[in-house]
């Protein structure tokens, strides 16, 4: 499907989308820092070697790839949904996956098309949304990287990215859990006391538990097969996987046979 032409920063969800125009909004004022790793996104990238070795490890195992080689995902149809500016698609691509990066924020794609031809990569970048993608194209692997939280039916949302699945497809879902423990963390501590991202960048209520999760994905005919929380240790600095999911955490889903 051809990009939207669309002149404002900002793109309008068609009708029938799921995306959020708040949350486009929200996200395309921050277009011009996507890549600054010092600026506003910089949890991101602090976060987001860790996305990329979870996915890449969770393909290899799946399509019975050699984790170790350049070219690990050489040949696979990859969709990044709400790729931003395309922090995780190039270095998919530099792994040889044939990336579809999607936004519906016209600006966040300028700056990913933009940062990709720097770099000399070719990665196919679509100011569009879930909903909106040619419902005969099919992926291997479908990405919904902390994209759930900011969509308005979660569902239905989720029921269009299972669709657009190979039947030996995967689906990796990275989002936020809803308790106490996430709200402390993620929004109290996060946005107001260290200041890592915007104030207002997510709303608690929209967090999705472990188990709805779990069941959206099966009303889909999908199902976990693996899932990992993600904590971040201030003594060490950095981002690590773990057995604690009570905030962030990322689930592989496969369909079912």
């Amino acid at each position: 499907m051809s990009m939207q032409q669309n002149t404002s920063a900002t793109a309008s969800p068609q009708p029938g989308s799921t995306a959020d125009a708040a949350e486009i909004a929200k996200f395309s004022k921050l277009s011009a820092e996507w890549w600054d790793p010092n600026g506003k996104m910089a949890p991101l990238h602090r976060i987001n070697p860790l996305r990329l070795g979870y996915i890449r490890d969770a393909a290899c195992r799946k399509f019975e790839r050699n984790v170790r080689s350049l070219n690990c995902l050489g040949g696979l149809r990859v969709l990044d949904i709400g790729c931003g500016a395309g922090l995780l698609c190039e270095p998919l691509s530099r792994l040889g996956a044939q990336v579809i990066g999607v936004d519906p924020s016209v600006s966040n794609i300028a700056a990913a098309k933009l940062h990709a031809d720097k770099s000399h990569l070719s990665i196919d970048y679509r100011c569009t949304t879930v909903e909106e993608i040619d419902p005969r194209e099919r992926f291997d692997i479908v990405l919904a990287m902390e994209v759930v939280e900011h969509v308005v039916d979660v569902g239905v949302f989720l029921k269009r990215c299972a669709a657009l699945l190979k039947p030996n497809g995967l689906m990796v879902v990275s989002t936020l859990n809803r308790n106490w423990k996430s709200f402390a963390l993620a929004i109290v501590g996060a946005e107001y006391v260290l200041r890592w991202l915007p104030r207002g960048t997510h709303e608690w209520n929209k967090f999705v538990t472990p188990d709805e999760l779990t069941k959206y994905l099966l009303d889909n005919r999908l199902v976990i097969t693996e899932q990992t929380g993600v904590v971040y240790s201030p003594f060490a600095d950095k981002w690590t996987l773990s057995s604690d999911m009570d905030v962030n955490y990322m689930v592989v889903a496969e369909g079912m046979v």
